[in-house]
């Protein structure tokens, strides 16, 4: 038992060979004592109460309770009802009457709540230290900092004293703990998890993380938690579909040479150029972007009024109890007091300004990969300094929520020094299924361990490659396909890639007059070859206001495939391919499109010569 891995998958193949959930808990709490770190937890659940609470889950059931006989913790800034809620003060604290609206869900689907996790006091830092109560020691390396706001919760995670833990997020909390320690943070989209029962950093910024050791426990995880809340105004739907497999292209921004950042740590520097490679051989297109806008934004998160919201969560309290706060906590929240409501229109106004600024260099891209941190902090570190080291943690994590885009940090291969290797996936608010799908193949590809616990890697699941509930599958030939310029058009609007496939050998296809971009239309003409296209899934709710952008003579019908099921696509009316070019000879729109990119090239070349 004690070498049984915690990751969901592995547990649940175990439950279902017999393995009793009420030892999984036992070990659990064993493991707690073994690791022997007081900084972890703040409040443990009763041992007797977490067992009372396996008893009652009944037989093994996966498909109604999803994580059926799970361990898992709460970062102690989220209520569990009966037990104290610290935000890491005592004069803060109070008894919660009721579970978090995400942890109530979490345990309708099976889990087993064991504790309260240690944090930067008001989830104010990304450092880990900022606690009145014992430190924890980072699962990796003791000698650095364990990561926050979110400390205790990534440290649990990575020992595997848990399958997963929530964290929140504001500036990095759910990401930059999962990088120091080697583990998972999955960062949703702004709403996407209630904050029902959370005591507030920013309100308007923050988000319940998720910390795991796999994407895919990540991800069934916030399956479960990704209910719309509509006592939580901030509450939005996000969908939450099984993952697929990562598009074949797709495009994804990066800082350029000027605006990436390490601060002298080249090991890091080399360790994500090797990331970035591992996203080329999957499919990937990288793009150097400027990153200037995106750090201004981050320096508004603390630098400018948004602190001031911190402020507000705590009005009370730093207005007659300063003394009760840690000092590296006081001496930022009271940076407040120095704004007035003329900054903050003014803020409100340069960050819409950036984020407009942003928008046609974004527009160009499906994702971007940033170093989740830049370099590593010690502890030491941070007792000669609380600040600076905190800062630069934050590089490339302050700028996401302002941006309101979601995010998973993902483990990749060690660096040379042995120190645990992460990147961060980012896309537009509701693109999660995308970078999660993403992120699970850079995982797999990885030669990372899990956590500190030395697991390898569980096997992947199957990629989910039918539309679900909800969803219509639509086939595309041409500009829509991922990596192409008209591809934005389907995920947009929700779409995530299915799989590829192929049309019966009855249809041609022919370049089409006309463009930027060039479109291929697709034709049933009896005779023909078999025709690569990729199968995206749309919301039912959104196909409306795709085919209402679909221009003459192109249509939407039903495209029948080679092995003879019949799916809706992208068709073209016969009269429009008179005069155009037949490129059926080359099995696909994406094969002619490099053919004409080579003669292009060639063209070029002999013309310089």
């Amino acid at each position: 038992m004690q070498s049984q891995p915690f990751d969901i998958s592995s547990l649940h193949t175990a439950y279902a060979g017999g393995l009793n959930p009420a030892d999984v808990i036992e070990e659990s709490y064993r493991r707690i004592e073994a690791v022997d770190d007081p900084g972890i937890f703040l409040h443990l659940i009763d041992r007797n109460e977490a067992i009372t609470a396996v008893k009652a889950l009944g037989s093994f059931d996966p498909l109604s309770k999803p994580l059926w006989g799970i361990p898992f913790a709460i970062k102690d800034n989220i209520d569990s009802a009966g037990a104290p809620t610290t935000a890491a003060c005592a004069d803060f604290a109070f008894m919660a009457d009721d579970d978090a609206f995400v942890v109530s869900l979490l345990r309708k689907a099976g889990a087993i709540l064991i504790g309260k996790t240690n944090l930067d006091q008001f989830a104010t830092g990304l450092v880990g230290v900022r606690s009145p109560y014992p430190i924890p020691r980072n699962a990796i390396d003791p000698e650095i900092v364990p990561g926050g706001s979110s400390s205790g919760s990534s440290v649990a995670v990575s020992h595997g004293i848990v399958s997963f833990a929530l964290g929140t997020d504001t500036a990095g909390s759910g990401r930059v703990p999962a990088a120091l320690n080697n583990i998972v943070g999955l960062k949703p989209s702004l709403g996407a998890l209630s904050n029902t029962g959370v005591v507030p950093a920013c309100r308007s910024l923050d988000t319940i993380s998720i910390f795991a050791l796999t994407v895919s426990d990540a991800w069934r995880v916030f399956q479960s938690a990704a209910k719309f809340d509509p006592a939580d105004s901030y509450s939005r739907k996000i969908p939450a579909p099984d993952l697929g497999a990562p598009p074949p292209a797709f495009r994804v921004g990066v800082p350029d040479a000027t605006t990436r950042h390490f601060f002298g740590d080249d090991i890091q520097a080399i360790n994500y150029l090797s990331a970035l490679s591992v996203l080329t051989d999957m499919g990937a297109e990288i793009i150097e972007i400027d990153f200037q806008p995106l750090y201004q934004i981050a320096e508004m998160l603390y630098g400018g009024v948004w602190v001031a919201e911190r402020y507000a969560a705590i009005d009370t309290l730093i207005r007659t109890c300063p003394e009760k706060l840690h000092p590296t906590t006081r001496e930022v929240i009271e940076a407040a007091e120095k704004f007035d409501a003329v900054d903050t229109f003014k803020s409100i106004y340069r960050l819409k300004d950036l984020k407009r600024q942003m928008e046609p260099i974004l527009a160009g891209t499906d994702i971007l990969c940033v170093p989740t941190i830049p370099t590593f902090a010690s502890v030491r570190d941070l007792e000669a300094d609380p600040i600076t080291p905190n800062s630069r943690l934050g590089t490339y994590t302050n700028f996401v929520n302002l941006m309101d885009m979601c995010g998973i940090a993902v483990p990749v291969a060690p660096r040379q020094d042995g120190r645990p290797g992460n990147v961060t996936l980012l896309a537009p608010t509701g693109q999660d299924a995308l970078v999660a799908s993403i992120a699970t193949h850079l995982h797999q590809n990885s030669r990372s361990t899990l956590g500190a616990t030395g697991w390898a890697q569980p096997a992947g699941l199957l990629p989910a490659d039918k539309p679900q509930a909800g969803e219509i599958a639509i086939a595309v030939v041409g500009a829509h396909m991922s990596g192409l310029p008209l591809n934005h058009e389907i995920t947009r609007l929700g779409g995530r890639f299915l799989r590829q496939d192929k049309t019966q050998d009855t249809y041609s296809l022919y370049s089409l007059p006309g463009g930027p971009p060039t479109r291929p239309g697709l034709v049933r003409t009896g005779k023909g070859a078999e025709i690569l296209l990729e199968i995206w899934a749309l919301p039912i709710t959104a196909f409306g206001a795709f085919i209402a952008g679909v221009p003459h003579p192109l249509g939407i019908g039903t495209l029948i495939l080679a092995n003879g099921d019949k799916v809706k696509g992208f068709l073209c009316e016969q009269y429009a391919v008179q005069g155009a070019e037949d490129v059926t000879r080359f099995g696909g729109w994406r094969t002619f499109l490099e053919d004409q990119s080579s003669h292009k090239s060639k063209h070029m070349e002999s013309s310089h010569a």
